[in-house]
């Protein structure tokens, strides 16, 4: 098993706190909600940072932003 980031449940997390991919984006210093639209879909890797800021922005523990999959052979 390995940890990879669980977009769904990032989208799912910022949905559920009624804010916008504007909202998201203008917290995390992105100057158009694409940047940040990027992450949430992965067309562009989330840093160790930047995912520390969205669990800080969503308030809740950054472990739960992971979920495990199977590794291959």
């Amino acid at each position: 098993m390995k940890l990879v980031v669980n977009l769904g449940k990032i989208k799912e997390l910022r949905k559920a706190s009624k804010l916008s991919l504007n909202d998201m984006s203008k917290q995390l210093g992105f100057k158009s909600p694409n940047g940040y639209f990027y992450l949430e879909t992965g067309k562009t890797k989330i840093s160790a940072e930047m995912l520390a800021n969205i669990a800080l922005i969503l308030n809740v523990p950054i472990d739960d932003l992971f979920m495990e999959v199977e590794s291959k052979p």
